[in-house]
């Protein structure tokens, strides 16, 4: 009975021992396992996170990096020799407009309101060709003469009209003075007076038709019976202007529709652009533009946009915008290239440079800044463009008005200063997870820049290294080329050039040789060689 007892009172004492045992072991666990929170606020913030269930977030680097800060500036020293060598250029910065100023290329075209196609008013052959192409010629100057056997055969019936009409006169006059006498009847009087109106009707009607064919009022006088028909037609000037087409020559057989000539009054010219969409907003008819012309570069036109064409080019997305400039010593010569600079009114100066001073280092946009008091000496600094067009842009962050820079030869110093290791390589975008996108096994990149204007690719060949990766940047100037895409046929690339934005091709040359770069059409060719 007492041993029976004695077990029933331990199972209990074991139980509640056991209960007590695990929960210290478990308290014990959680304190060694728990990290010790230490003094930062960040860190304080994850042991709480961690303490509610949630999962610890990564603590963040004390400075993390930003892709947007500028670039440090890199001082490049070049010999005097390899200056001249490498035909380096500076000019100094000058002051210009941003915001909404636009520049365009354009073209020169003929005023569609004051050209003329002459044609002749006949059928015939051509016996005489008066006037030669690019001669100026007075409104009804002769420009050629057509044997026209129509109308040899149209004075023919005008010349027997006239005579049947002088016949018949006569015979009225002879007729009244009968019926006055009393020897024929007025009946027959009135007879031969509806005879006369009919017949001189079908004078007046052959003399209509020789004026349609294009002979004066002098010439059908001088018509008359015993003389031989001339059958010869001259082709008028319709205007006064210059002929800029002639396909007339001796002998040729025209009709009606044959083009003989073509007439311009160059007195006014149209320069004819292609507004970007982005741009529709900023130009209207009426806005004042300044038309220059790098044949007269010193002569600035001033003019205002009189048309903007409402529709739409599906492809280029641009709209063509017409300017209409006096020309009275006929300077400005059809299909001449032009630039059609659009100024917004009230816009603060800016510093400008010429595009060919801009280069892409990764994503970043670098000038080299000379140093005027150490002749040799450039900085390569990051800059900021404003969104403009043509080879003149606006720099929003990084220059001033009268820095020093190079204008041409920008990428032999960037080339010089890769050599030289200075900057290894671009700050590139940031992954997710913090790392570059460029490997320290990669990093040592080769760039080069390769220029589209309306003379094709500027450089045309570039040297690379085998073995190393390497970025072209490709920039295209003008719309006035078919460079419209770059092709590396033996990559297997192809990529679209849009105007005024970098493009960027990145391969890694295997091995030496050449690699060649053609635009769409096959037309413009450049090459890299790989040492």
């Amino acid at each position: 009975m007492n041993g029976t007892s004695r077990v029933a009172l331990r199972w209990p004492v074991l139980l509640a021992g056991a209960i007590a045992l695990v929960a210290i072991g478990a308290v014990a666990t959680y304190w060694f396992v728990q990290p010790h929170p230490p003094t930062q606020a960040g860190v304080t913030v994850q042991g709480a996170v961690a303490a509610a269930g949630q999962a610890p977030v990564s603590n963040p680097p004390a400075v993390a990096p930003k892709t947007q800060d500028r670039l440090p500036d890199v001082i490049v020293t070049i010999t005097p020799e390899a200056i001249e060598r490498a035909r380096i250029v500076v000019a100094p910065v000058t002051a210009g407009t941003g915001g909404t100023s636009v520049r365009l290329p354009a073209v020169v075209e003929p005023n569609a309101y004051k050209q003329v196609t002459v044609t002749p008013l006949v059928a015939g052959r051509i016996t005489r060709v008066l006037v030669e192409l690019g001669q100026s010629v007075r409104s009804g100057q002769a420009m050629a003469e057509i044997f026209s056997p129509e109308l040899a055969e149209a004075e023919t019936r005008y010349v027997s009209a006239r005579a049947e009409l002088d016949a018949h006169e006569r015979e009225l006059q002879r007729t009244e003075k009968l019926v006055d006498i009393g020897a024929e009847t007025r009946q027959e009087l009135e007879r031969l007076h509806a005879e006369h109106t009919a017949r001189l009707a079908g004078v007046e009607s052959a003399r209509s038709h020789l004026e349609l064919l294009g002979l004066s009022a002098a010439a059908i006088r001088n018509l008359a019976p015993g003389q031989d028909a001339t059958a010869v037609t001259i082709v008028p000037a319709p205007i006064a202007g210059v002929v800029t087409e002639r396909a007339a020559n001796t002998g040729l057989n025209v009709d009606t529709a044959a083009k003989l000539f073509a007439v311009v009054d160059l007195s006014t010219v149209w320069v004819v652009a292609d507004l970007y969409e982005k741009d529709f907003s900023r130009v209207r008819v009426g806005t004042p533009v300044t038309v220059t012309t790098k044949a007269y570069p010193d002569a600035i036109a001033r003019s205002r946009v009189s048309y903007i064409d409402p529709q739409v080019n599906a492809q280029t997305r641009t709209a063509r915008m017409r300017i209409e400039v006096p020309n009275p010593r006929s300077e400005l010569r059809l299909g001449m290239y032009a630039d059609v600079s659009i100024q917004g009114a009230g816009q603060d100066a800016v510093p400008v440079i010429p595009l060919s001073a801009v280069q892409n280092v990764g994503d970043r946009t670098v000038v080299y800044v000379a140093d005027p008091q150490q002749p040799g000496k450039f900085t390569e600094r990051e800059i900021r463009l404003a969104d403009t067009s043509g080879d003149q842009v606006a720099v929003l962050e990084g220059l001033h008005v009268g820095d020093a820079v190079v204008t041409q030869g920008s990428f032999s110093v960037r080339a010089e200063r890769e050599r030289l290791g200075l900057r290894p390589s671009a700050p590139s975008p940031q992954t997710g997870s913090g790392i570059p996108a460029i490997t320290p096994q990669n990093s040592n990149i080769q760039t080069a820049k390769v220029m589209l204007t309306e003379h094709g690719y500027e450089p045309p060949t570039l040297s690379l290294r085998a073995g190393a990766p390497a970025q072209i940047t490709f920039v295209r100037t003008t719309d006035k080329t078919c460079g419209t895409e770059v092709v590396f046929p033996t990559l297997n690339v192809r990529r679209a050039l849009p105007l005024n934005q970098p493009v960027t091709i990145e391969f890694t040359p295997a091995k030496t040789g050449e690699i060649g770069f053609v635009c769409g059409m096959n037309m413009l060719r450049g090459r890299v060689v790989v040492e």
